[in-house]
């Protein structure tokens, strides 16, 4: 990483001594920010997502020793980032690229502080390939807060896509085709050797639209999916073939309402079915249900509420609410995630450009599916709902650099 860091500051240091007047419609950018986060877990957490306000990670009974103790202090810098970014025009339109990465570890790397990818991203004129914002989500909706993860009734993923915008700027349109993916719910019947030879197959992409109009009040922007799940049973375990399919969709209405210049809403509202895995903080997208003896994609609604105000240059705050509800079906384990509440408020300084200090005050709930149907261990105490809170100070340093050739 310090090599390559080098490199790019020799190249920015190079362009920076052409001939700018000769050469005056390209660009290279370089930016990002290093930003450190210090917090205070009132009550246990998963150790994963120590930094975080994440409902469905939340535990569910008093016996997941690993979730460890209450009042927990962290020291955090996974939120640093950093991206390249560039322009070039060309017979076709403006070729534009983006190359940008942090250091928050997810998945196999969950906890820890690592390189990861979040944009890689080429587009030419009206169309684009790779790795970026899925027109189903609305970026804009995410609050001027110091939480990484956000709000859990969003929509929220970078996808590999291809994607066409026929309209583009403040007001636009864009079609896309998306990278298929689902995860998958056994509920009480996991651990059944039926299932045990079932396999998920995508035989088509996702297709995915969206629509912004803009205004001087802000915008008001609708956005959908529509996607095929399907699993197959191999047939060598036995002769049940528990193959299926579903499909998923949803529709996403999102807006950034201006009362005036200090004073913004950032709104957003989605239902769907089977799309769980575009949200920002869900569960499975399929489970089974003994009703139909087969898997079923569940639905989903995700609702956002934040209200912005700059109190003067150099101060501000956020304050704000969301919320991700699942109907569940009936082949769920008691535990299962039913509904998540996350909320927040803050004050923002900004003592001179650049550089933003941070006090914010987070909350999360998590409530469960249902009771257990057989008593528990006497020294266990299952949570059907389960409150955290957190006190976090985010310290931020940006940075951008951008050059013409």
């Amino acid at each position: 990483m310090k090599v390559l860091f080098t490199i790019l500051s020799v190249f920015v240091l190079f362009i920076s001594f052409t001939d700018l007047k000769a050469q005056d419609k390209n660009w290279f950018n370089v930016y990002g920010f290093v930003m450190t986060d210090i917090g205070y877990d009132v009550k246990q957490i998963d150790p994963s997502w120590y930094d975080v306000v994440r409902p469905t990670k939340l535990p569910t009974s008093n016996n997941e020793v690993w979730y460890g103790t209450d009042g927990n202090t962290y020291f955090s810098a996974r939120q640093t980032r950093f991206g390249v970014q560039s322009g070039v025009q060309t017979g076709l339109g403006e070729l534009f690229t983006q190359f940008e990465w942090e250091l928050f570890g997810v998945g196999v790397d969950a906890g820890q502080t690592t390189i990861r990818l979040r944009h890689a991203y080429g587009q030419l004129g009206h169309f684009g390939v790779g790795q970026y914002w899925s027109p189903f989500m609305d970026i804009d909706v995410f609050p001027n807060s110091v939480e990484y993860w956000g709000p859990n009734g969003m929509a929220f993923f970078r996808n590999i896509q291809v994607r066409w915008m026929p309209i583009m700027g403040d007001t636009r349109l864009t079609f896309a085709l998306e990278r298929p993916g689902a995860s998958a719910d056994g509920g009480i019947y996991t651990g059944r050797v039926a299932l045990d030879d079932i396999n998920a197959r995508f035989p088509v992409p996702d297709f995915s639209a969206e629509y912004r109009s803009a205004h001087d009040w802000g915008y008001v922007e609708i956005a959908g999916i529509v996607r095929y799940i399907k699993w197959e049973d191999a047939g060598i375990i036995d002769d049940i073939d528990l193959s299926g399919d579903a499909i998923g969709w949803g529709f996403n209405l999102s807006s950034n309402l201006y009362i005036d210049k200090n004073n913004l809403f950032r709104l957003s509202v989605l239902y769907g079915e089977g799309v769980e895995n575009y949200m920002n903080d869900a569960p499975v997208d399929v489970a089974i249900d003994t009703t139909e003896k087969n898997g079923v994609a569940l639905p989903v609604f995700g609702a956002v509420a934040f209200f912005e105000h700059n109190w003067s240059e150099k101060f501000s705050s956020t304050i704000g609410w969301s919320m991700l509800s699942i109907d569940n079906s009936d082949g769920q384990e008691y535990s299962a995630f039913k509904l998540g509440n996350y909320a927040l408020g803050n004050v923002i300084y900004y003592p001179v450009p650049s550089v933003m200090m941070v006090a914010e005050v987070q909350f999360g709930n998590r409530e469960n599916l249902g009771e257990p149907s057989e008593e528990l261990p006497e020294n266990v105490e299952y949570f059907k709902t389960y409150d955290i809170w957190k006190v976090q100070f985010s310290f931020k340093y940006s940075f951008s650099h951008k050059v013409l050739f």
